[in-house]
């Protein structure tokens, strides 16, 4: 059976120990001294909580970087310039250094333009808390397409006939529990694509319109008393909602995009 690294509550004992060989490396490999350092693939557990933390495989030892460690276990860790000095302080609780901090605050667009999330990103959430990204594979590997989404659909009918679209506002709501950490970021890009999906069907639908109007109405946002009759698409797709303007075309629809990240990860846009 594989052994599972586990990381008790930190001593000075320990931050003695995990001082050297920290702070060295980046990227898929390196060298030091000759030896070439890969990522590790053991998963690593705090008090039996698993944790993310990056770590590569050097001659069959596990070293990772001591800022991460200090995070996951919740001790200080700091660079004295002057002296060129790492400095531990079991006493004190983990904190971002100021300066590094906020370069990585990333400012969601509120426009209907496009994110895309990058390692390291700091996203503001609605509770004043810093949610920071640690894994994007998945996003231009996701379910709309096998590479890069393209821009916004132009319409191919005029739009002018519908009323026009009120923007909400972005929202970052964050859910910490024994489960894990999730996030969930209002996506106005995909939810405009949403809506223009539905313009574009309700353009060939002749029950869809009246006198030269269209019956059917979209908004942006899902009003939480309607949550019980809210039909989720894990994720969206264009047939899905192609389909339901087709069997509804006078209806009103709501519709609302969000990116959902787990542990620091992004999984999927829904």
């Amino acid at each position: 059976m594989k052994e599972v690294p586990t990381i008790k509550k930190i001593t000075p004992s320990f931050a003695a120990g995990v001082l050297t060989g920290a702070l060295l490396f980046s990227g898929a490999a390196a060298y030091a001294a000759g030896v070439m350092a890969e990522h590790s693939s053991n998963r690593v557990f705090v008090d039996g909580h698993e944790v993310q933390i990056e770590a590569y495989n050097i001659g069959g030892n596990n070293y990772c970087k001591l800022r991460d460690i200090g995070k996951a276990v919740d001790f200080s860790v700091s660079y004295d310039a002057a002296e060129n000095a790492v400095r531990i302080n079991t006493g004190e609780p983990y904190a971002e250094e100021a300066s590094a901090q906020a370069s990585r605050v990333v400012r969601l667009p509120t426009n209907g333009s496009k994110y895309v999330p990058q390692i390291g990103d700091l996203i503001p959430c609605d509770d004043g808390t810093l949610y920071e990204v640690k894994d994007t594979l998945r996003w231009e590997n996701n379910v709309f397409a096998p590479g890069p989404l393209p821009a916004l659909p132009t319409p191919n009918y005029d739009w002018s006939v519908f009323p026009a679209l009120e923007l909400p506002s972005v929202d970052c709501r964050r859910f910490q529990s024994e489960h894990g950490d999730d996030l969930y970021v209002r996506n106005l890009h995909e939810t405009l694509r949403m809506a223009y999906t539905i313009y574009e069907a309700v353009m060939d639908e002749p029950e869809a319109w009246r006198d030269g109007k269209p019956l059917t109405k979209v908004s942006l946002t899902i009003d939480p008393a309607d949550e019980p009759y809210t039909k989720y698409f894990w994720p969206w797709r264009q047939e899905e909602l192609l389909k339901h303007v087709k069997a509804f075309p006078s209806f009103h629809f709501h519709v609302e995009a969000w990116d959902f990240y787990h542990n620091s990860t992004f999984l999927q846009t829904q």
